[in-house]
Order: structure tokens, then C-alpha cells, then sequence
């Protein structure tokens, strides 16, 4: 556990030291939008936040293939090297849509060639494990097939969700913890070693995500922008892929004893992908629904509206930070729980306490206009929009500021008022001894004509 922490605050540290100057280099290359209609930031905002998220990445592995334990993964398997390469197919591709825009098609089929290279390089499925039946053995093709959707599926997903600050980078790290957790747990407490690689993607991608969530924070300094989003669901995707049918199910028969046990502890892995769309059921979710709404509507999938999950917490009343711990909750609620189901032996306790939190959930969904007030004695410690208001003083000051508006709205038409009424009163002849002197302004161009 503590190469991996080790690993994971290397990557932190890293992202976040660089993303100040990426942030420089963003606004110096011009890679910060200008505001459109369906964004709820106000002011443009630069991107390329990606950059620094890949250097973490780099960082941890760096790391990692330094230290004793992790770095015997790097020569027993090679999905490591299949990773870097994804990754870096995914972030060249992010960043130049990122400053110049590219294509959805052309961003479709560059998700499709990242996914093909890392199975390629040995990142797919080989068997499907099936509740009392075993390992179901697929075809390569039909492993290909399944681990490239995966890919697109979660990349997507995951960009999908990028339209708030911090929201995305903030799932991510949630739906990583849930999966490092039980990634662990197969690896150390049944010694399944296939395992290990998808424990240090996870403990990496926690390290970026941290590392970025402190920028990225409402309001945000800066954005991941389609070069960390996808990058950020291609590690979820590989993640999962690797542990995913090559576990072999047997093995865990062998030593909790009995096959009813043993399907049990690998409540996630039996089902195919269970845990890795779990993890990011809100995302997958909020993808269904996008594809459904726009082709229902006549419209390309990939067209960008304002109907998202965390657009319509806005709509309801929410405010941005809430909206955005409002899906913190319901991504941790359902990841977690799904992992407590595979750990423990008591899931009907697990059940309630999940039911208890949703009820929770939902009263906090259903209230977006309940503003908590913290009480008198902690509130200098406590941010102003938690404190109670003095009574009486914003009414005074707003009668104040009417009055004055007013006021000056007076001076306005009287000063408007004031040369026709003085007009009026002069007689014929000032008029026009009036006309042919002209004002100070007519004097004073008359006489620059006359010097040019």
C-alpha cells in the first residue's frame, strides 16, 4: 500500500505543480474560447489543462518503475506500455481539438484507433466469467470488439459529464477510489496478480485527478479540456479491461471453499463490466440520455446542447457548487456500494444503509432553494453565504441605492431640460448673434482648418 500512496502523491504533486505554467502557455497559445451559448462559466476560461494531467501520469509511472514491488510490472506484463501508448494517442488528439476543434467523426475514429493500438498490445478481453457456468471464452474478435466499445463508451462518457468546474475531474477520482479499492483487494487478500496493473492505473489516475481538482475548482483557473477528459476515461476503460476476464474464478473457489462464496466476493467481476460502469453510471447514464434526446429530436448524437445531468440541477434551482456535490454523492453512493456488495457478507445491511442515503440524496435533490445557516458561534469560520444576514441593513441599503438611482435620473432630464428652457427665454436677435458665433467647439475646429 505504500508504493502505491507513494505513486499516487508523486502524481498529485506533479499535476499540480504544472498546471500553473500550462495555464500561461494555454492563454499565450490562444487556447481559451470564447464563451458559448450552452457554457455555464461567464468569462472565457483557458484550456489544455490535459497537459499537466499527463505529465502526472507520466510521473507515477515513472515512479512506480523505481520502486521494488510495482516495478516487476513493468517486465511480467505489458499493459503498462499499451496504456502510454492510448494515452498518448488520446492527448495528442485532445489537444488539437482543444486549440483548433476537430471534428466529431474525426474525434470518433481517433477514440477507435487509441482503443485498437492497446488491444494491439494485449489490453482486451479473453474470457467473460458467468455465474455457475465458469469462464465463458471469447474469440479475438469478439474481445476486440468489446474492449474497443469499452474505450469509446467510457471516453465519452467521461467528456460528456466535463460541464461544470471540477465535476468531471471530481467523478473520476471517486469512481478510481472504488476501483482501486477492489482492485486491491483481489491483489493482496487472493494474490491474483493480474490485478496489480489496474490497482497502479487507478492509484495514478487518483494522483492527476487530485492534483488538478485544486485549479479546477468553482470558479475554475482552468479547464481539462478534451485532452484530460479523455484521457481520464481511456484509464478508467483500461482499468478496467485489464482485470476484467482475466480473473479466473476458480481461483477464488479454491480458497474461500465453496462456489456460492465465490461468487459472492467477485459479485462485480461475474457480471461483465459490472464495476467499470457502475463506477460511471451517472456519466453513462447522462450519455444514454444524450443520444436518445438528440436522435429523437432529428439531431446528430454528437450535437452539443444545455439538457445534461448537472444543466438541469441549474435549471431546477441548485447552485453550481451544489449541483456539482450533488453528483460527487450519487457517483460515490452507487460505486461504493457496489464494492461494499463484493466485500462484505452482510449485503442486506449494505442494501439499507444504501436506501438510507438515497432518502438523504433525494431530500437535498428536492430542496435546491434550502440555504443552511451555520450558527453564531462558528460563523467567522464559515464562508459568508453560510452566515445570517443582518435585518434590516440589505432593504436599507437597497432604498438607499433606488434613491440615488432616482435621484440622478432626475438631474439627468433637468440637465436634458435645462438649454431648451435657457433657449427660449433669449430674444430673436441673441439667437442669432448666437448662431453666427458658434460654440467653443465650432470656434475651435473653424480655427484648426484655418491653421492646416
Amino acid at each position: 500500500m505504500r508504493e502505491y500512496l507513494l505513486v499516487m502523491f508523486v502524481s498529485a504533486a506533479v499535476t499540480y505543480l504544472l498546471v500553473s505554467p500550462v495555464r500561461k502557455f494555454a492563454i499565450a497559445a490562444g487556447a481559451m474560447p470564447a464563451v458559448r451559448a450552452r457554457d455555464v462559466h461567464r468569462e472565457p476560461t483557458p484550456r489544455l489543462g490535459g497537459i499537466a494531467m499527463f505529465g502526472g501520469l507520466l510521473a507515477g509511472l515513472l515512479a512506480a518503475s523505481q520502486l521494488t514491488n510495482l516495478g516487476r510490472l513493468f517486465v511480467q506484463s505489458a499493459d503498462i506500455k499499451a496504456l502510454l501508448s492510448g494515452a498518448g494517442i488520446m492527448f495528442v488528439l485532445g489537444v488539437l481539438d482543444d486549440k483548433w476543434g476537430v471534428d466529431a467523426l474525426v474525434k470518433l475514429g481517433g477514440q477507435m484507433i487509441a482503443a485498437g493500438v492497446m488491444v494491439w498490445q494485449g489490453i482486451t478481453v479473453i474470457a467473460i466469467p458467468v455465474p455457475g457456468y465458469g469462464s465463458v471464452p471469447v474469440t479475438p474478435t469478439q474481445g476486440m470488439l468489446i474492449s474497443v466499445v469499452l474505450v469509446v463508451v467510457m471516453v465519452n462518457a467521461v467528456n460528456f459529464i466535463d460541464g461544470l468546474d471540477g465535476l468531471a475531474a471530481g467523478m473520476v477520482c471517486i469512481a478510481a477510489m472504488a476501483f482501486f479499492l477492489y482492485s486491491y483487494r483481489l491483489w493482496l487478500g487472493y494474490g491474483i496478480n493480474d490485478a496489480a496493473p489496474a490497482a497502479l492505473f487507478t492509484a495514478v489516475l487518483i494522483g492527476m485527478c487530485l492534483g488538478f481538482l485544486p485549479h479546477n475548482l468553482h470558479p475554475a483557473r482552468i479547464f481539462m479540456g478534451d485532452s484530460g477528459s479523455m484521457m481520464l476515461g481511456l484509464m478508467l476503460a483500461v482499468a478496467a479491461i485489464s482485470i476484467t476476464g482475466r480473473v479466473d474464478p476458480d481461483l477464488i473457489t479454491e480458497q474461500v471453499g465453496s462456489q456460492t462464496t465465490a461468487v459472492h466476493a467477485l459479485v462485480p467481476i461475474y457480471i461483465p463490466l459490472l464495476l467499470p460502469l457502475t463506477v460511471i453510471a451517472l456519466p453513462l447514464a447522462d450519455l444514454l440520455l444524450a443520444v436518445v434526446r438528440r436522435t429523437w429530436a432529428g439531431k446528430s448524437p454528437f450535437a452539443a446542447d444545455k439538457q445534461h445531468l448537472h444543466h438541469r440541477l441549474l435549471e431546477v434551482g441548485h447552485s453550481h457548487s451544489r449541483a456539482v456535490l450533488i453528483m460527487y454523492f450519487w457517483a460515490a453512493l452507487i460505486a461504493f456500494g457496489t464494492v461494499a456488495v463484493s466485500i462484505t457478507h452482510t449485503g442486506r445491511a449494505v442494501v439499507l444503509t444504501m436506501a438510507g442515503l438515497c432518502l438523504v440524496g433525494l431530500a437535498v435533490l428536492l430542496m435546491p432553494r434550502f440555504k443552511p445557516r451555520a450558527p453564531k458561534a462558528v460563523q467567522s469560520f464559515v464562508p459568508p453565504r453560510y452566515r445570517d444576514g443582518e435585518p434590516g441593513r440589505a432593504p436599507a441599503a437597497e432604498s438607499v441605492g433606488s434613491a440615488e438611482r432616482a435621484q440622478s435620473a432626475e438631474n439627468a432630464e433637468n440637465a436634458e431640460s435645462a438649454e431648451p428652457a435657457a433657449m427660449a427665454e433669449l430674444s430673436a436677435e441673441d439667437k442669432a448673434l448666437l448662431g453666427r458665433l458658434g460654440t467653443g467647439a465650432t470656434a475651435t475646429g473653424q480655427r484648426g482648418e484655418r491653421h492646416s
